[in-house]
């Protein structure tokens, strides 16, 4: 089995590009690498396009090595990777209604995010007028006795945002599940087009709001690695401290949440107040509930003062004290165990296959966690544990998101005990050349992806950003079958993949 590192000498190496390489490569090797991750040698982190090219961003676990391989394709035509490896179907999907890039052999050619609605198709290629009405969506069918379908959204009850989900069951037990996504689609990656960083970050920051410090970090440290900077040491451990309060205030939401979907709202109700003291202390220690716009590019726009660290250590002391109650009662609810141990099992080797990040892929036994692989700066200074389990069931999921809670507490102490003192930001100065950078940073969900082409001026020529969502809403659709409709709700917000996010 080749290493990763071999497929991108095998190609045109592009030497602009960091901190990882990418090559540009042919037909012959393109589909060789779709070949590796069929076979389960490698994982997708990403694909995307651009006018004229497409790219496919690598994970080779054995060497622990990242690459990016490029193909051009001027014709807009190359090889499906999706044809071999579903994880890619709706990437390519995607890409396709973007940028008008047609993968040759994809088994599903339905537009992704275009519904017909925009005024022109493929918006960051060679657009063209849109034609005159929508095209109608053909769902997958089912076929076996007394099925029936059952349409859900794309708009829902309360406060969420919109997706379509298409049911088909026999009685009430589902045997399909199909979703339909793209309806929050906000062109971000056009409208980064031609900005400058600073407005780019804004944009970066906006992408999926619950993980706004996540894609801010994301997009820093690709521009950083891009202009070869480094933030300050304070800024870095800053950064670090607003992605686990970030990662505190969600997961304490969604084990409230996910109990509440099984109707047992008093451990909504005491995890909500423990999401609003984390998000009220945030707001005091930074200056924004949910530190939007706090991580820039080349450091943070808002120091933490004396008051401010005050606040953090007596939040931590908080939750340590309250927390455990709650999941002594989460654990010995039987009314509450009823409906999650056992209900939405992810099978082990789907989760390996789509490289399931976060709680989605821990909980089916998927050891990966971007702060320890590839790792960045300073949790290569910092203890902690990556909890795994391999259940795969909404019982899982809850567990390793109580088990990230703990561990966050543990390194919010350890961040505020070490912080370095001295200067939060440096200039970020642009390259007399065309530069790439690229950024793995582990959010809440999992891993998020930042890749950025840099112009010789400094502004964004293109810039691709890839939520774990993507790789997530599929392995739902594997994870309802075969359990009751009633129960998708539970195993729907145990997965909490991100409609926004998704649709960029």
């Amino acid at each position: 089995m080749p290493a990763l590192i071999d497929l991108i000498l095998a190609g045109k190496r592009v030497e602009c590009h960091f901190p990882w390489a990418r090559a540009v490569v042919t037909p012959k090797i393109w589909s060789f690498a779709a070949e590796q991750l069929a076979e389960g040698h490698w994982s997708l982190l990403g694909l995307w396009g651009e006018p004229g090219a497409v790219h496919m961003a690598l994970f080779d676990e054995i060497a622990r090595d990242i690459g990016v391989v490029s193909l051009e394709c001027p014709d807009g035509r190359y090889p499906s990777v999706g044809s071999l490896h579903p994880p890619a179907l709706r990437l390519e999907r995607a890409a396709a209604d973007l940028f008008g890039l047609l993968p040759q052999g994809l088994p599903d050619t339905r537009r992704w995010l275009d519904h017909g609605q925009w005024e022109v198709v493929h918006p960051l290629g060679a657009s063209t007028p849109a034609p005159v009405g929508a095209p109608s969506y053909r769902f997958l069918t089912a076929e076996g006795e007394s099925l029936h379908q059952i349409p859900v959204g794309p708009v829902h009850a309360g406060i969420i945002e919109p997706g379509h989900f298409r049911f088909t069951a026999g009685g009430e037990t589902v045997v399909r599940l199909e979703e339909r996504l793209g309806y929050t689609h906000k062109g971000i990656e056009g409208l980064m087009a031609e900005s400058d960083i600073d407005h780019a970050a804004k944009l970066a920051g906006r992408t999926s709001g619950d993980s706004t410090v996540a894609y801010s970090l994301a997009f820093a440290r690709a521009v950083e690695a891009a202009q070869g900077i480094e933030a300050p040491p304070r800024a870095v451990w800053l950064r670090a401290l607003m992605a686990e309060l970030e990662r505190l205030a969600n997961h304490l939401g969604d084990i409230g949440a996910i109990s509440n979907d099984a109707a047992f709202a008093l451990m909504h109700a005491h995890c909500g107040v423990l999401r609003e003291r984390v998000l009220r202390v945030c707001d005091t220690a930074f200056g924004h509930r949910m530190m939007r716009d706090r991580i820039v590019p080349g450091g943070i726009a808002a120091d933490l003062d004396i008051g401010g660290a005050v606040n953090l250590r007596l939040l931590v002391s908080e939750i340590r004290q309250r927390f455990p109650a709650l999941v002594e009662l989460y654990d010995n609810t039987a009314s509450l165990q009823d409906r999650t141990v056992a209900t939405g099992r992810l099978n082990a080797d789907l989760a390996r296959q789509y490289g399931a990040g976060g709680y989605v892929g821990r909980a089916s036994g998927r050891d990966f966690d971007a702060r320890q692989i590839p790792g960045y700066p300073p949790y290569d200074e910092l203890t902690f544990d990556v909890p795994v389990l391999t259940d795969g069931d909404v019982n899982a999921r809850v567990w390793i998101r109580i088990r990230e809670v703990e561990q966050s507490l543990s390194l919010v102490e350890q961040i505020l005990r070490r912080l370095p003192e001295g200067p939060v930001r440096v200039d970020v100065v642009a390259a007399r050349e065309p530069r790439e950078g690229m950024a793995l940073v582990e959010g809440f969900r999992g891993d998020i992806l930042v890749w950025i082409h840099l112009a010789a001026n400094g502004v964004i020529e293109r810039c691709h950003l890839r939520d774990p969502s993507w790789f997530q809403w599929p392995l739902l659709e594997a994870a309802i079958e075969g359990n009751i409709v009633a129960d998708f709700p539970l195993c729907n917000k145990s997965f909490n993949c991100s409609y926004s996010g998704h649709d960029l």
